[in-house]
C-alpha cells in the first residue's frame, strides 16, 4: 500500500488536467491561414483547394501541406470541428476567432439527455485504422476522455450515438446502416476523418456507398487525417456544451 502510494506521489497524475486549453506542438497542422492571392490549386490531389475566394474544404483536407505557401499556413489550433458542413469551408482572411462564432450547439434534446453520459459505437466503414487508432488514444491516461462520461461500447444497441471513420465502402454499408437502426433514439452522428467526411483519398472510387451521409443527419464533423485525440474530445466538449 505505501509503495502505491509513494508510486502515485512521484509520477503525479498522468492525464491533461486542462484538456480545454491543452498545448500542442507548433508544427501541428491545425486549422488554415488563407491570405490573399494567386494559388496553384493543382497542387491539391483531393480538391480541396478553391479560389475567387481562396478557399480550403478541411473536410476533403489531409493536411498534407502540399499547399503550404507565403499565402497558405496551417495554425497549431486543434478545435476544427463543426456541426455544419458548410463551415468546414475556410476562406481567405477568415481568422479562427471568426470560425469559432460559427459553431452550432447540440439541439436542447440532446444537451439534456448527454451532456452527463455518452457512450458511443465506433464503425470503421472502411479505414486504414489511423483514425480508429486516434480513438482508442482518446481513452488512455492521457487524454482520460471517460472522465467526462464518453466512452465507446461494443454495441450499438447500448450507444448513444455512432463515430463513423472510413469512406463508407460498399461492403461496409449494409453493416453500417444496420448499425445506425441498432442504436436507439434519440441518437447522434459524428463523421471523424477526411474518409468519412468527403470520402478523402477514396472521393472518386468505385467502391464507395455513401448513400448514408446523404439519408441521415449528421450531428458533427471531425476533420484531420487522422483527427488528433484532442480534436475529437474537444469536438464532443463543445458540442455538448460541456465544461472540463
Amino acid at each position: 500500500m505505501l509503495d502505491t502510494i509513494k508510486l502515485k506521489y512521484y509520477q503525479g497524475d498522468k492525464y491533461i488536467k486542462d484538456i480545454q486549453n491543452a498545448p500542442i506542438k507548433d508544427s501541428f497542422r491545425g486549422f488554415p491561414i488563407i491570405k490573399e492571392g494567386e494559388i496553384d490549386v493543382s497542387c491539391c490531389p483531393l480538391n480541396a483547394l478553391s479560389t475567387n475566394p481562396n478557399k480550403i474544404d478541411m473536410g476533403k483536407c489531409t493536411f498534407c501541406a502540399k499547399c503550404k505557401s507565403e499565402i497558405i499556413q496551417f495554425s497549431p489550433k486543434y478545435k476544427i470541428s463543426s456541426a455544419s458542413r458548410e463551415n468546414l469551408i475556410i476562406k481567405e482572411n477568415m481568422t479562427f476567432e471568426e470560425f469559432e462564432k460559427t459553431a452550432i450547439k447540440a439541439r436542447k434534446e440532446i444537451k439534456k439527455i448527454f451532456s452527463k453520459s455518452l457512450k458511443l459505437r465506433q464503425v470503421s466503414a472502411g479505414g486504414c485504422n489511423g483514425c480508429e487508432m486516434e480513438l482508442n488514444a482518446c481513452l488512455n491516461a492521457n487524454f482520460d476522455m471517460g472522465r467526462f462520461g464518453i466512452e465507446f461500447t461494443a454495441s450499438p444497441r447500448h450507444a448513444d450515438g455512432l463515430v463513423i471513420t472510413g469512406p463508407i465502402t460498399k461492403n461496409m454499408a449494409y453493416a453500417l446502416e444496420d448499425c445506425y437502426q441498432s442504436t436507439p433514439n434519440p441518437k447522434i452522428v459524428i463523421l471523424a476523418g477526411a474518409c468519412a467526411i468527403s470520402g478523402g483519398i477514396f472521393q472518386n472510387s468505385d467502391m464507395l456507398n455513401r448513400e448514408f451521409i446523404e439519408k441521415y443527419n449528421i450531428d458533427l464533423y471531425i476533420p484531420g487525417c487522422p483527427i488528433h485525440p484532442l480534436t475529437f474530445i474537444n469536438a464532443l466538449l463543445d458540442y455538448l456544451e460541456i465544461k472540463a
